[in-house]
């Protein structure tokens, strides 16, 4: 359960960010390659393109990432294991 509840928090993070910095790269395309504005065509490009990208691509990539941290939980070792005390 603690896997699935990891993914969907990195889904929900990812696509956010993900969301996010498809914004700022739509933003930069429209700067550097200055396409047409005619009727707002620069704003549908990076909200309707750009935007639903970097969702995706930010949701699947951050569900991954949250899963295989989840699953590797025991393998990491979070807290340091009492040896003999020291003198």
């Amino acid at each position: 359960m603690k896997i699935a509840l990891f993914a969907l928090l990195g889904l929900v993070l990812g696509t956010v960010g993900g969301a996010a910095l498809g914004i700022g790269l739509g933003l930069a395309w429209v700067e550097i390659f200055k396409p047409t504005d005619f009727e707002g065509y620069s704003g549908m490009l990076v909200f309707f393109t750009f935007m639903p990208a970097g969702a995706m691509i930010g949701g699947l990539g951050g569900a991954f990432l949250f899963g295989v941290l989840a699953v590797r939980d025991n393998e990491i070792a979070i807290e340091r294991e009492h040896g003999r005390p020291r003198d």
